[in-house]
């Protein structure tokens, strides 16, 4: 009986992780309608890039709180369904790729950048699903999370791009940018190494086992 409670449970839609990640989705469009703004030049959209820019990222940190808070409520609630395993990280990558590439656009961070960020991401995507094809799990590393930290501190840096209290937001939002690329690519080669390394043993498992039948 338990088990059929629990299997019902996966395909649950309405609980609150999922409307919440459903909100992060829904201020993509938003976000990308207030940030692109500043990508025409016109007597309309000009005095209103600058307070644009503020309404993006706060759009942005609203929408990654709300990425703290689901997955906060679904780990402490036991909530795994089969809709938001499916639509959390895809909801994370519309909000990070579409800032990005709009940031790009504004020349506000280095092609190579988006580049590096972009293919990681679905490099990653890959990895993940060749490790659960194959029954592995992919653990998020420390390096991971401080990568996703420095990213996800750049973008609303870079969106404001001005001097704030003295504080030259487009300076730091570009270290932290550059610093969160760095990790990137320094992660993604841990796990990469760290899945041939499960792969490796697995093979040698297979051999030993053909031996001791022969």
């Amino acid at each position: 009986m338990t088990s059929e409670i629990e299997s019902q449970n996966e395909w649950d839609i309405d609980n609150v992780p999922n409307r919440l990640t459903l909100f992060r989705v829904a201020l993509v469009p938003l976000l990308m309608v207030c940030l692109g703004a500043g990508l025409f030049e016109n007597t309309i959209t000009d005095p209103l890039k600058q307070p644009l820019e503020w309404i993006s990222a706060i759009i942005f940190i609203i929408a990654s709180i709300t990425d703290f808070f689901d997955g906060h409520i679904a780990r402490k609630r036991k909530i795994v369904t089969v809709f938001g395993t499916f639509l959390d990280p895809i909801a994370d990558k519309f909000l990070v790729v579409a800032s990005l590439i709009l940031l790009l656009g504004l020349g506000r961070i280095h092609t190579i950048l988006v580049i590096i960020l972009i293919l990681r991401e679905m490099y990653m995507t890959s990895l993940r699903l060749l490790a659960t094809e194959r029954g592995y799990k992919v653990p998020v590393s420390s390096i991971g999370k401080w990568k996703t930290a420095a990213q996800m501190a750049s973008i609303p840096f870079l969106m404001i791009f001005d001097t704030v209290l003295g504080i030259p937001f487009p300076l730091v939002g570009k270290i932290l940018i550059y610093i969160a690329a760095f990790l990137s690519l320094f992660s993604a080669t841990i796990y990469t190494m760290s899945l041939a390394n499960r792969f490796r043993q697995e093979r040698k498992k297979m051999k030993m086992a053909k031996v001791v039948q022969n």
